[in-house]
């Protein structure tokens, strides 16, 4: 009786305690922890406050400030720069794998080691003296200052905050280094196109020489009068991601490197034009589609910066116009030449990827696919008219860049929306512009810079391009010899096979052992013309 009267008296005493302490605000209780420490630790409670508190000041006094929203503009605009020029790069695959597959198996390992040198030529060449050429401050006609990168700058900084020696890239918000890695892939993309027009014939030193003097010289001097502030740019001349820059600078060096080198031997027999087939298709569709990828960083990264506007519509008109260039030329070679012919596919594509490039920032969506089913009928005809005209082109290169660059470049002047047709064609000041095409209402103002344009550039291509082909075949020669372009340049030139251990081309004395695809035999006239 009595253990369970003093249960009941604990039990009420403790409910007490935990009213009473329910009922103590928080101050109450730290006075009560407080009351219960010695007098040494009571002492001490003031100066730890001191010391947190100092502490936690100098820490707020020596933290750095935020990135504020332009620090984060500028980061976001140059990993989207970086990003584009990736993709860009990323292209050299699919040239290696188009022209590759384009070609005889006997001279693959050529192919692809032009391929990949070509483009660590471009760096260093760019890097000395071709980006100042192109955009260093100078005159309307070349660029004369920041080779090797040297010089003022104090990029991000835009229009009129920019100080330093490469004015014409002071539209973009992002560092030098950036700037220059976007433009050295696309010149390196010049260089590239002139490796499949000339394949299978041309000395491998030829090539690199000729690569380095593009890169280092033509390209950049033409490239500073449309990008670099030049007199094209003045008379309102205007090629967003290169139609002409790019693809028609290295189409015409391609034609005349083409023309100077002769046919392949064989390629031509009694006025009749011999097929010389490509030896894997398989890579060569891989190499379309690597090219196609590449796109998306080459012409939505021409705006050079993050804005999802316009990169997304950047984006879909260029897959739409090598979307409906593939269709065309499907259609257009099952009905020319009686079958859809998958090279003809290839080519229609990059022929309607290389239409748009010039336009694809100024145009509609529905624009685009007219100006890419042009471009896929175009490269259709195209290719046989250089066969008659004796221009051996083992894999289109005229054609699809040329042609279809020429094509794209016309395209601005026609289809163009005009200044201030979508929000990102304005200038820093928030000023429209750009170029106004003929059937949306802008009559010929627009056309004929961009007439002027290709014939300008065609012109001191061809020519430059000349003097160095005639200066190369007069002094090393250009043209390997006829043994060993029966053998095939990868054992000539280089000394070893792509896929050892497989049946070749051509025996030992140049004639092929049975029935080649080329159409080969004993007793035919193999002469170089």
């Amino acid at each position: 009786m009595y253990k369970q009267k003093s249960r009941a008296n604990n039990r009420c005493f403790s409910g007490r305690n935990y009213a009473h302490n329910r009922q103590s605000s928080p101050t109450q209780k730290i006075s009560n922890l407080v009351k219960r420490l010695s007098p040494s630790w009571q002492a001490c409670i003031p100066l730890a406050c001191l010391i947190v508190l100092g502490w936690s000041y100098v820490a707020v006094a020596q933290a750095p400030a935020g990135p504020t929203t332009a620090d984060l503009k500028v980061a976001l605009d140059t990993l989207w720069v970086a990003i584009a020029a990736f993709l860009v790069f990323f292209m050299n695959a699919g040239f290696c794998m188009l022209e590759t597959g384009f070609c005889r198996q006997k001279n693959a390992v050529n192919v692809l080691a032009k391929n990949l040198i070509v483009f660590a030529l471009s760096t260093v060449a760019f890097w000395a003296i071709g980006f100042g050429l192109m955009f260093g401050d100078g005159n309307d006609f070349i660029g004369l200052n920041g080779f090797f990168l040297a010089g003022a700058d104090n990029s991000p900084a835009t229009g009129d905050a920019y100080k330093g020696v490469f004015s014409a890239l002071n539209w973009t918000g992002v560092p030098l280094a950036a700037k220059f890695l976007f433009q050295l892939v696309f010149a390196g993309t010049a260089a590239t196109i002139v490796s499949g027009a000339v394949a299978e014939r041309i000395k491998f030193v030829d090539f690199l020489i000729f690569s380095l003097l593009l890169v280092g010289v033509a390209y950049p001097i033409t490239g500073h009068w449309i990008w670099g502030a030049g007199w094209l740019a003045d008379m309102g001349f205007f090629d967003f991601a290169g139609s002409t820059v790019v693809h028609s600078v290295g189409g015409w060096a391609a034609l005349m490197g083409a023309a100077f080198l002769g046919p392949r031997i064989g390629r031509y027999q009694n006025k009749q034009v011999v097929a010389l087939p490509g030896h894997n298709m398989s890579i060569a569709t891989l190499g379309c589609l690597i090219l196609w990828l590449g796109w998306f960083g080459f012409n939505p990264g021409s705006v050079m910066a993050a804005d999802p506007n316009a990169i997304t519509h950047i984006a879909l008109t260029t897959n739409m116009a090598g979307a409906v260039g593939g269709i065309a030329a499907t259609v257009t070679a099952w009905l020319y030449l009686g079958k859809p012919d998958l090279s003809m596919i290839i080519n229609g594509i990059l022929a309607g990827l290389v239409g748009v490039t010039a336009s694809c920032a100024y145009v509609s969506v529905p624009s685009s696919a007219i100006i890419g089913l042009i471009a896929g009928i175009i490269v259709v005809f195209s290719v046989p008219f250089f066969d008659k005209l004796g221009i051996d082109d083992p894999v289109g290169a005229t054609s699809v860049h040329l042609v279809c660059g020429t094509w794209g470049t016309l395209a601005v002047g026609l289809f163009s929306v005009g200044p201030g047709g979508y929000p990102w064609l304005v200038d820093l000041a928030g000023k429209p512009i750009g170029p106004h095409g003929l059937f949306l209402g802008g009559g010929l103002s627009s056309l004929i810079p961009q007439v002027v344009g290709i014939l300008a550039v065609g012109g001191f291509t061809v020519l430059i391009s000349s003097i160095f082909w005639l200066a190369l075949k007069n002094t090393l020669g250009i043209r390997v010899t006829a043994e060993e372009e029966f053998e095939g340049l990868d054992i000539g030139e280089h000394g070893m096979e792509a896929y050892s251990g497989f049946l070749k081309e051509a025996s030992s004395d140049g004639f092929t052992e049975g029935k080649s695809s080329g159409g080969y035999s004993k007793g035919e006239d193999y002469s170089i013309s």
